[in-house]
């Protein structure tokens, strides 16, 4: 019985709650080969000091390791926010057919908001796209990463002031 979805952007979901556990923006990232989770993945990008430890590009380099090969061709990749174009080139090149996401990122998109490179016939790889899968839930996670965040340095900024 094929899951839908909904199932796997849980999956992603949970992904996302690591990250924001270890103080890192909370995306979370799962990638699916019939009907079998093959990689997790969440952001590292604080923890690892590495630009390139965005959730997709470590799940697509999990998943490179278990298929061994770079293709990954037959698999689903779901994310709990909208690739960058890094790693919407990531999934090009990777050759992974279908992309699902949760919100639109307003500030870095490249599927839909900024750009349409997973659908850019000029390019020699096209992805199918399904965008919106618990949109609510996959914002709110960000919403209140990036309240509590902007909380903590106004606390931190506060805090200073009342030591001079």
């Amino acid at each position: 019985m094929q899951k839908d979805d909904r199932f796997y952007m849980k999956l992603a979901i949970e992904e996302a709650q690591k990250a924001a556990a270890l103080a890192e923006v909370p995306i979370g990232a799962v990638i699916v080969h019939n009907d079998t989770v093959i990689a997790r993945a969440h952001n590292l990008r604080e923890t690892s000091q590495n630009a390139v430890t965005h959730a997709e590009l470590s799940a697509i380099q999990l998943a490179c390791e278990v298929v061994g090969s770079w293709r990954l061709e037959d698999t689903v990749l779901y994310v709990t926010l909208e690739p960058c174009p890094m790693c919407a080139g990531a999934i090009l090149q990777s050759r992974i057919p279908r992309v699902v996401y949760g919100a639109r990122d307003p500030k870095g998109g490249c599927v839909h908001t900024f750009y349409h490179l997973l659908n850019d016939s000029r390019f020699n790889h096209e992805c199918d796209v399904t965008e919106g899968v618990l949109a609510e839930e996959c914002g709110q996670l960000l919403t209140d990463f990036f309240r509590s965040l902007r909380e903590k340095r106004k606390q931190a900024k506060k805090e200073a002031r009342q030591q001079e």
